[in-house]
């Protein structure tokens, strides 16, 4: 088993790596920095933060030193970069021409957005509901389930994300949102990923097939499952099922009653090389919930999307989120939809994936720091492999820092996985500059040697 599986959702912001980095910060980002600690509070992953940002644009992040960076993180939100200048057009007029829009009002950004969803999510999706975050578009879903099938439980997996509020961590399965939380939603229920079949299910090619049957199982003896809620690629450490898994876990959904939820908060809209991942397995849920880059990484925007059948909550409230039909991030996602369609960044991310990950599988056979890579469009993921007395997560935090100090910013997913997520748009000097990053970096946590 590799390392990762059994480790946290990114990287850490309390080690003694991080507290090196920020000593070697200019004056100006410290004492910015200081004050970020001091008004808002600590919490893992995020404050106190590593550096201060001053401009971004396109793949790149000016920090107050003026250093510049590549950002293959972006919190997953940057599928066109930042800054797209048709975006902030598009904002800028709306702000213009109507900055907010009433709850018992409707505005034509929205309704147009609402029927744009409609038209690139796959099946009969077509009912949406916008929400100012994907954890509250997940919520959502959740109230939806519970509505349309008059039952409360879920079924998902260990080691997933779908926010970091109350209820969503209580589906999702990441111990460093979970823990010390007390009591959580009732009924949630959990299941090996699929990242994970071959420890519990065996390694003869027949473990995916048995975690399926292990949910069917499950569902049901259970039998009173409202859904299945699913990444359907865990997002944090690039985990890829093969082909035929969620056909198999749709058609036990369908056969128990419980429906098929799909989060695709980080990945959907293009990053995968078509708009949404579920469309490449085959599969069309019964709720999409996408966010993310939907606001184009301008505005925060998310989206429940349903299958019309699922309509039953009129007298109810869902959502019900002040900027619930915001038209000025109706705004700036539609341009962020037009920019993907009209730029060809759907055939972008699969030529261009395929391309590195074939450049990334090559510097992994080679490379004595890693153990593997893999990945999806343009998301990517490496194994960091322990060595020289270290962990797999002591080098994979060391290559980050490594990386940073020569303009490459990731994120560490599970521990020790290297996750790339550059801009779709990215220059392909910047992208091979990235990589060149990288692999001077590995070199040098590696210990100089280049080649196994």
């Amino acid at each position: 088993m590799t390392e990762h599986r059994a480790s946290g959702e990114g990287d850490l912001n309390l080690s003694a790596a991080r507290l090196a980095w920020t000593r070697e910060l200019g004056q100006r980002a410290r004492t910015v920095l200081a004050d970020d600690e001091r008004y808002f509070l600590r919490q893992a992953l995020s404050t106190p933060c590593m550096d201060v940002v001053e401009q971004a644009s396109g793949a790149v992040l000016v920090d107050s030193d003026g250093r510049e960076v590549l950002d293959f993180h972006g919190n997953s939100a940057h599928h066109i970069g930042y800054g797209h200048p048709r975006v902030v057009a598009a904002v800028k007029a709306e702000l213009d021409r109507l900055p907010f829009s009433p709850r018992r009002y409707t505005n034509a950004p929205a309704v147009a957005l609402a029927r744009k969803l409609a038209e690139i999510t796959p099946g009969e999706l077509s009912k949406s509901l916008f929400a100012p975050s994907g954890a509250a578009a997940v919520s959502m879903a959740l109230k939806l389930a519970r509505h349309a099938t008059g039952r409360h439980r879920t079924l998902s997996m260990w080691g997933s994300f779908h926010g970091a509020n109350l209820d969503t961590i209580s589906v999702g399965g990441e111990a460093i949102f979970r823990a010390g939380a007390g009591p959580l939603l009732s009924g949630a229920e959990h299941v090996p990923p699929p990242g994970l079949a071959s420890r519990f299910f065996g390694s003869d090619g027949l473990q995916y097939e048995r975690l399926a049957d292990y949910i069917d199982y499950v569902l049901e003896v259970q039998g009173d499952v409202a859904a299945v809620i699913a990444e359907p690629v865990r997002w944090t450490t690039v985990d890829v099922p093969p082909q035929g898994f969620w056909q198999l876990v749709r058609q036990s959904c369908d056969r128990h009653g419980a429906l098929l939820v799909f989060d695709e908060v980080p990945g959907g809209l293009g990053r995968a090389g078509s708009w949404t991942i579920c469309e490449q397995f085959g599969v069309v849920p019964d709720i999409l919930v996408l966010g993310k880059a939907l606001g184009g990484a301008v505005m925060p925007m998310a989206a429940m999307v349903a299958h019309p059948r699922l309509d039953v909550v009129a007298d109810g409230a869902l959502g019900h989120y002040t900027h619930e039909k915001s038209p000025v991030g109706a705004a700036a996602a539609l341009a962020t939809i037009d920019v993907i369609a009209s730029e060809g960044l759907l055939e972008r991310a699969q030529a261009t994936g395929r391309s590195t990950l074939a450049a990334l599988r090559e510097l992994a056979a080679a490379h004595p720091l890693f153990a593997g890579a893999r990945g999806i469009g343009m998301f990517w993921g490496l194994d960091v492999t322990p060595g020289r007395g270290a962990t797999a997560a002591a080098r994979a935090e060391r290559l980050m820092y490594e990386c940073l100090a020569r303009g490459l910013s990731f994120k560490v997913g599970g521990g020790n996985v290297v996750t790339l997520c550059p801009p779709l748009n990215i220059p392909q000097e910047q992208l091979d500059r990235a990589l060149g990053a990288l692999q001077a970096s590995a070199d040098v946590v590696a210990g100089g040697h280049r080649h196994r």
